[in-house]
């Protein structure tokens, strides 16, 4: 059975760190790009970073420089962490697994940053 389960997220103050983790299972991990999105009230789901299986990162303008998308194939666990964190970045952030003929979500964890 396939599954995504996000963790790390949380209640956090303007300018502080989390790091959020997405363990996997069910499924060839390694050979899967992972991504993180996020989706706050009233907005569209827009990515936030992407890792692909040859080791090419992608960011969201928003969060380049603040945040780092890392995966451990040996733990099947994508991370992101997360600094400098802004009330912008208040979402549910979730996991993303994608090959050209599959995809796979996580429930969610949310992100709340105060102002």
């Amino acid at each position: 059975q396939v599954q995504l389960v996000e963790s790390g997220g949380g209640l956090v103050q303007a300018g502080g760190s989390l790091r959020l983790s997405c363990a996997a299972s069910g499924f060839t991990f390694s050979t899967y790009a992972m991504t993180w999105y996020r989706q706050a009230p009233g907005k569209e789901r827009e990515l936030v970073a992407s890792y692909s299986t040859g080791g090419i990162t992608n960011y969201a303008d928003s969060v380049k420089g603040r945040f780092t998308i890392s995966r451990d194939n040996s733990k099947n666990t994508v991370y992101l962490q997360m600094n400098s964190l802004k009330p912008e970045d208040t979402a549910v952030y979730y996991c993303n697994a994608r090959r050209p003929i599959a995809e796979y979500w996580g429930q969610g964890t949310q992100v709340t940053v105060s102002s």
